[in-house]
């Protein structure tokens, strides 16, 4: 039998990698950054957004910018389950914030343990699994070194004028009064730290979580001060008029945020436009966070040559659709920012408008850094759109919030199927706001069976609930 090292060795001297280092073999450092919660109305995808993030955009100026991507999944742990381990909810069973999902794949390698295997030092810090049941749901073998995310800075009593709304997680305001006191600085600290480090024999694969702006949205006095009023997002009063029932069923439990926040707003008058601002100013702040680990990133000798990921976990209502938080189907909650910098190969400031999900991210990673493919993924390799934006790509993107509820987004079209079987199209070349449902219009019936054919074949039934495990077997 040959010895595990011996294996191992062999395999990495197999590697071939496509972009940086490609004619040498070399292997390039990678920085894996996720953001929680951030939407698309911010600079990067929106020149005229109020909310500036030129770190963002300085990150995008080194790579590409997939301007149609969308999650796998509109919640945190069904979403960061996917994308880490390269299998859908539907493969895998993972629908809910609560799925034990290490119990529904315990076999399954994440991304960061085919580094591993690939021979790569893989450490981090942060948000990376879901930080949900006390970071139950984090997995300690898929990382050498990990600074767990400290717990979240609260103040001794809710900022907001609105005693009676909400729980402190949905406050929002200046908070705290120094930035080294929040979570996401001392994980941007702890990756400057890292990747100060000798680079040494082997290669660095980095995963940085920034938690920000995930509630509760608290930004530090600075960001809120230097911060523009950016206004209320576009919504329409009779929005929802035409949801059909697999759309209401499906909200059902997440409706008191959206009619709280009214009661709040005729109770105390500017509620919801500070709330709104509060999280903009999350935005700008974990933005400045994402602005060090880049700055450290330039610092590190081979810095410019190393793969660089940023990618949200889902985006996030803030009134749109009368609707806020994620846990939807329509484009606001799931339309992501997602930048891929792949020297030598992604041209520096390019854009792609070709409509993917985070499923392509795994066997992305793997390809660019020459590590053994894995057939077992349900995403394909983007590889192709870094080398040509305008390539042929053949499918749309999928995403999936509870067992038998999706949306295939086409260039055009986000068609959404629930359930029960009721259905939702909109047109976004006339529509951007999702405000009228086409699918019952006879017109539209061809465009409707084409998306249907994107649907999953297969669905996993629903892995069971830690924290019900944890009640059954104490």
């Amino acid at each position: 039998m040959i010895h595990a090292t011996l294996v191992a060795l062999l395999i990495c001297s197999c590697i071939v990698p496509v972009g940086p280092h490609a004619a040498t073999g070399a292997r390039p450092d990678v920085l894996f950054i996720a953001v929680d919660d951030l939407n698309d109305w911010i600079s990067l995808l929106d020149a005229s957004s109020p909310i500036k993030t030129p770190n963002l955009e300085r990150l995008a100026a080194r790579g590409m910018l997939f301007t149609r991507a969308y999650c796998i999944s509109a919640a945190c742990n069904p979403s960061r389950s996917a994308t880490l381990t390269g299998l859908r909810p539907s493969t895998s069973g993972v629908y809910g914030n609560a799925s034990d999902w290490r119990r529904a794949m315990p076999e399954r390698r994440t991304i960061m343990q085919q580094f591993q295997a690939g021979g790569y030092a893989v450490k981090g810090a942060g948000k990376i699994f879901h930080h949900h049941l006390d970071g139950a749901f984090h997995d300690p073998a898929s990382f050498d070194e990990f600074q767990a995310m400290t717990p979240q800075n609260m103040p001794p009593k809710k900022l907001n004028r609105a005693p009676g709304y909400g729980s402190r997680n949905t406050d929002w305001g200046a908070w705290p009064p120094d930035e080294v006191d929040t979570i996401d600085f001392k994980t941007a600290s702890y990756c400057v730290e890292a990747l100060g480090r000798s680079p040494g024999d082997q290669p660095l694969f980095l995963a940085c979580g920034i938690f920000k702006p995930h509630s509760p949205f608290f930004a530090p006095p600075a960001y809120h001060a230097g911060l523009a009023d950016p206004g209320l997002p576009p919504r329409r009063a009779d929005d929802g008029k035409d949801l059909p029932k697999g759309a209401r069923t499906l909200l059902k439990s997440k409706q008191w945020f959206w009619s709280g926040m009214q009661q709040v707003e005729r109770k105390h008058p500017g509620s919801y436009r500070a709330f709104v601002r509060a999280y903009a100013a999350c935005c700008v702040f974990a933005d400045a966070q994402l602005g060090r680990v880049l700055d450290a990133l330039a610092a590190r000798p081979g810095g410019d040559r190393a793969i660089v990921v940023l990618w949200s976990d889902h985006g996030f209502h803030l009134g749109e659709k009368n609707h806020i938080e994620k846990f939807a189907l329509w484009e606001k909650t799931n339309h992501v920012p997602f930048i891929v910098v792949a020297p030598d190969l992604a041209r520096p400031g390019a854009r792609c408008g070709t409509p993917v999900d985070l499923s392509v991210l795994y066997p992305t990673l793997l390809e660019l850094c020459g590590l053994p493919g894995d057939a077992a993924c349900d995403g394909r390799s983007i590889v192709p759109l870094l080398k040509d934006p305008a390539a042929a790509w053949d499918r749309p993107a999928l995403m999936t919030y509870g067992r038998g509820n999706h949306a295939v987004r086409s260039t055009r079209w986000r068609y959404i199927r629930y359930a029960d079987g009721t259905e939702e199209l909109y047109d976004h070349e006339r529509d951007p706001h999702e405000w009228t449902n086409l699918a019952e219009e006879p017109e539209h019936a061809a465009i409707l069976a084409r998306h249907r054919t994107w649907l999953p074949a297969r669905e996993a039934p629903a892995v069971a609930d830690l924290k019900k495990r944890r009640k059954a077997h104490p």
